[in-house]
């Protein structure tokens, strides 16, 4: 897809994923129409951040607009001509989901349909469609894009099933080109606040105790940010209907591993408050990208050790602000 000339919608461009993959639009020449609600799931101040980040670059647009509002993307539709839809938006966050069901599905699901709905009518035919690695529950790993994933275990993965297969029906009946990315484990700076990595970094700087479910020994295929965002752009190209891995592609790094990396770069000592392991959390995740490497040519290139320093910067340099940033403790996800 060519960057000159060419408009994208970006779902939740406020978002964590949203901001990162749009920046990469607008500095690769392609004009960026941005929505989001801007929801308080986590505090709006590190949304703002973002936003305000994207609102320097002159081919960016941004709307506050939520994908469950049909009428409001009618006007929008209706206003731009866009060439790719990026949906980005999401209610993320596995142990939430069980406290707030209804919500997930409406955005997840819901939104997704409006999204599809809109291309239908307007002719648009690329969406690249965010989903999750924790749609894997209880499958072998490494986890491979043709596995049946068919046994989801929170309402969120169960939400983003939902879109997946709704995107398919329309590649189906109406030969929109969809290319769904599984994402594994995201973080980086201005990442989001309900997620582990955030969490440890603020809690061991601050002295406060770590809340640990499970042992520790739980492991996940972190990916970096600017990873995950050149693969949703590579994304963009005509595929048909294709599901793809963006993960880490190795062994798996367990939290222990992850806190003794933070302390290091701290140094500082954490403080580990066990809790009971959550029942809806997948012990284990690990990405095959066999698949993303043979289609789009992608594979991670931001190793764990560095991810982990540019984050830890990133929090030092604003420290100042974020020390006023809210951890609720229903809302911790790894």
């Amino acid at each position: 897809m060519q960057a000159k000339g060419q408009t994208v919608l970006v779902t939740g461009a406020a978002g964590f994923i949203g901001w990162k993959t749009s920046k990469l639009l607008l500095e690769g020449g392609f004009n960026v129409v941005g929505i989001d609600n801007m929801n308080s799931y986590y505090d709006v101040r590190l949304k703002e951040w973002r936003k305000k980040d994207l609102e320097r670059y002159e081919n960016f647009r941004f709307f506050h607009i939520d994908i469950e509002n049909l009428g409001a993307l009618r006007v929008l539709f209706d206003s731009f001509q866009f060439d790719a839809i990026l949906n980005l938006a999401a209610r993320a966050g596995v142990r939430y989901s069980m406290e707030n069901p209804h919500v997930y599905l409406q955005t997840n699901a819901q939104g997704t349909l409006n999204l599809l709905e809109m291309m239908k009518d307007h002719g648009i035919k690329k969406m690249v469609l965010a989903s999750t690695s924790s749609l894997y529950a209880g499958q072998p790993m490494p986890f491979k894009e043709d596995l049946p994933v068919n046994t989801p275990i929170s309402p969120y993965a169960a939400s983003k099933k939902a879109a997946e297969v709704m995107a398919y029906t329309y590649h189906y009946l109406y030969d929109l080109d969809i290319t769904v990315v599984r994402y594994f484990t995201v973080y980086g700076p201005a990442g989001r606040p309900d997620m582990s990595i955030f969490r440890f970094i603020k809690w061991i700087d601050e002295g406060k105790p770590i809340k640990l479910f499970g042992d520790g020994s739980q492991a996940r295929d972190f990916t970096y940010v600017d990873d995950i965002a050149r693969g949703t752009v590579l994304a963009m190209k005509n595929l048909g209907y294709e599901i793809i891995n963006l993960g880490g592609g190795k062994n798996p790094i367990s939290l222990k591993s992850i806190i003794q990396k933070i302390e290091d770069l701290l140094g500082k000592k954490a403080v580990i408050e066990y809790r009971p392991f959550h029942k809806a959390d997948m012990k284990e995740t690990w990405a095959d990208i066999e698949k993303a490497e043979k289609i789009l040519g992608w594979h991670p290139e931001i190793s764990i050790d560095e991810g982990l320093k540019r984050t830890v910067q990133w929090y030092i340099e604003n420290r100042e602000w974020l020390k006023d940033i809210k951890l609720e403790e229903g809302k911790q996800n790894i």
